[in-house]
């Protein structure tokens, strides 16, 4: 017997948001499925906010920074990342969650999410062109960096638990690994 799933797109689960019908629940769309969050334990939360503060005072008005919201990927994906560094497009976000092009890299943060953020949601990002994905693994308290696309999979994996790294899109500014990783 083969089992058929049902693909979902994204004016699909729009749709279904817009009726009610996932009001209580924490799901994603990723590749026309509706995923199950994780709920977010008090490191994960505590990471990611204290994260996205520190990058937030970093970089300024060049970049807004959005958490746990969800962006918007052509391969029927809506993923809600812990932390979207974004363009600054005020009321443009109004109309639409941010775009590949919107994106210059999205971090997350995972304990038991860390086997979907590191082979189903890593093949997603490098799919859809974002080209930087950082994964904070709160068990190993390590920063895992994930660059250069070719053929729509990342190439290039760094993993850092000390030290700085410059993004790809602000290569003018240092990011401490350790206020990424908050251990």
């Amino acid at each position: 017997m083969s089992v058929i799933l049902a693909k979902w797109t994204i004016d699909e689960y729009h749709r279904m948001i817009d009726a009610g019908i996932l009001s209580d629940r924490q799901v994603e769309l990723l590749q026309g499925e509706i995923v199950e969050m994780s709920p977010e334990s008090e490191p994960h939360a505590y990471s990611s906010d204290e994260a996205g503060e520190y990058l937030a005072k970093l970089l300024g008005e060049r970049a807004s920074i959005r958490e746990a919201k969800p962006i918007t990927l052509p391969n029927n994906s809506e993923p809600e990342p812990d932390i979207a560094i974004v363009q600054r497009l005020g009321r443009e976000y109004k109309q639409h969650h941010p775009y590949p092009e919107n994106i210059f890299w999205v971090i997350e943060y995972a304990n038991s999410s860390l086997e979907k953020d590191l082979e189903i949601k890593t093949k997603i990002y490098a799919q859809a062109g974002i080209l930087e994905y950082w994964v904070v693994n709160l068990k190993k308290q390590n920063l895992i960096i994930f660059r250069e696309i070719l053929n729509g999979v990342y190439t290039s994996e760094q993993t850092l638990t000390t030290g700085t790294i410059q993004s790809l899109a602000f290569p003018d500014i240092n990011v401490a690994v350790e206020k990424i990783i908050n251990n």
